[in-house]
């Protein structure tokens, strides 16, 4: 199924999940992810600000300021295809952009490089239990990547979840993808698929 197919299926699927079952869902994932090790121990974290049907990242972000954690949100250039994290230290700190998008008012906010940030919450429409996803089609977050090296988490409703999805040369695997329902071990299932 190519990625088009798979990612109109998907974004069909999480359209008719309810607003109860939205919330307790993305409530599961937020606890889930705030006892991850890597997570735990990482100083600064990337995060999208979540649009429509995503999990909720809003109150993922509150809770990282909590625990006194840099919050840093991506910032998308549309004429190069490139992307930049900036930290906020609060929701005044950003502006709506194209699509509806939140993303962080330059001049409020300061630029933080790659090897400055530790863990990248990656967002997508379909993933596999090996990492790989299908994202919006942009492809920022597969230009970004490239030059990151730290922990790769994708956060998703288990309909989100299929076995494989097309591949491609440049594709960045996640290492770890949470859902409400259980933690998937991308690194792991890797591993093994190559046994």
């Amino acid at each position: 199924m190519n990625k088009k197919l798979l990612r109109n299926q998907v974004r069909h699927s999480l359209q008719k999940i309810d607003s109860e079952q939205f919330n307790l869902s993305s409530l599961h994932i937020k606890e889930t992810l705030l006892k991850e090790p890597s997570f735990i121990e990482g100083k600064t974290i990337a995060i999208t600000i979540s649009n429509k049907q995503e999990v909720d990242t809003k109150e993922i972000i509150e809770s990282l300021w909590k625990l006194k954690k840099k919050v840093v949100v991506p910032k998308c250039n549309t004429i190069d295809r490139s992307m930049n994290f900036y930290e906020i230290e609060n929701f005044n700190q950003l502006e709506n952009v194209y699509m509806d998008l939140l993303e962080p008012i330059p001049e409020c906010t300061h630029l933080v490089p790659a090897e400055k940030i530790d863990c990248i919450i990656v967002p997508g429409i379909v993933f596999d239990i090996k990492g790989y996803r299908i994202g919006y089609g942009g492809g920022y977050y597969d230009r970004y990547l490239t030059q990151f090296r730290g922990m790769l988490i994708s956060l998703a409703f288990s309909i989100q979840i299929r076995e494989n999805v097309p591949v491609e040369d440049f594709d960045i695997p996640v290492d770890l993808i949470i859902t409400e329902t259980r933690r998937i071990d991308c690194v792991k299932n890797r591993k093994e698929s190559n046994l």
